[in-house]
C-alpha cells in the first residue's frame, strides 16, 4: 500500500488518511462495471467503504477507447453500488457509469480509500501502511532505521528498513515472531531480535 499523503492536485474533500489500495485495469461486462487489481492479497479495504477516491494513472499513457466526443474529466470520487471478489481481481459497479465505454474511460485509475474505513485488524495483525514509517530498534536499544516498505514472500512479509545513514544498505528483517518482539503502533516503534552487524 502507498503512503497516506494526499496526491498533488487532489480535491479539498480528499481524506487526509487516503491510502492507495488498487488500480482499475479494465471494464467488466457491458453494464458499467470495472475490474480492479487490488494491492493486497486480502482486498477488504475495497469492501469497507462505498466511496473510492480516484487519481488519474501515472507514467506512460494508458490505452483508452477512442471516443466520438471529448472525454469527461477524470472523476475524483467513485460511488460504488456493488463490489465483489472475482478470482484475483475485484469487480465493482459504479454509480452513474452505465456502460462499458464509461467503465473503459476509467482504465488506469488509481484507487484510494480512507484508512479510517479499513476493517479493524485482529490482534497481532497489522496493515502495511501502519508499519511504514515506524522506527526499528533491537533488543539492545540500538536504532536499525525506519521501515520504508515491505516485501510479500508468500509465507510471510519482510520489513525493508532504511538505516539513518543514507549510504548504508537497506536491512531486510522477516516480519515473524522469531525476530519481531513487539510492535507499538501508538509509539510508532518496532523492537526486533536483530544485530547491527546482520
Amino acid at each position: 500500500m502507498a503512503s497516506t499523503a494526499p496526491p498533488v492536485g487532489t480535491p479539498a474533500d480528499w481524506p487526509e488518511d487516503a491510502v492507495e489500495v488498487g488500480r482499475i485495469v479494465d471494464a467488466w461486462g457491458v453494464k458499467g462495471w470495472i475490474k480492479v487489481q487490488p494491492f493486497a492479497s486480502d482486498p477488504q479495504a475495497l469492501f469497507s467503504t462505498k466511496r473510492w477516491y480516484l487519481q488519474p494513472p501515472e507514467g506512460p499513457a494508458v490505452k483508452r477507447p477512442v471516443a466520438a466526443k471529448p472525454a469527461a474529466p477524470f472523476p475524483s470520487l467513485l460511488k460504488i453500488t456493488q463490489a465483489k471478489d472475482h478470482g484475483d481481481v475485484v469487480v465493482a459497479q459504479v454509480q452513474e457509469v452505465e456502460d462499458r465505454s464509461g467503465a473503459e474511460a476509467l482504465r488506469g485509475g488509481r484507487i484510494f480509500v480512507s484508512r479510517a474505513s479499513f476493517p479493524t485488524a485482529d490482534p497481532d495483525e497489522y496493515y502495511w501502511v501502519d508499519l511504514i514509517g515506524m522506527a526499528v530498534v533491537n533488543r539492545q536499544g540500538e536504532a536499525l532505521g525506519t521501515v520504508v516498505g515491505l516485501i510479500d514472500t508468500g509465507p510471510h512479509s519482510v520489513l525493508r528498513i532504511q538505516p539513518d545513514d543514507p549510504k548504508a544498505e537497506e536491512r531486510l528483517v522477516p516480519f515473524v515472531s522469531a525476530y519481531v518482539d513487539d510492535v507499538k503502533t501508538a509509539e510508532k516503534r518496532i523492537t526486533v531480535d536483530w544485530g547491527l552487524d546482520y
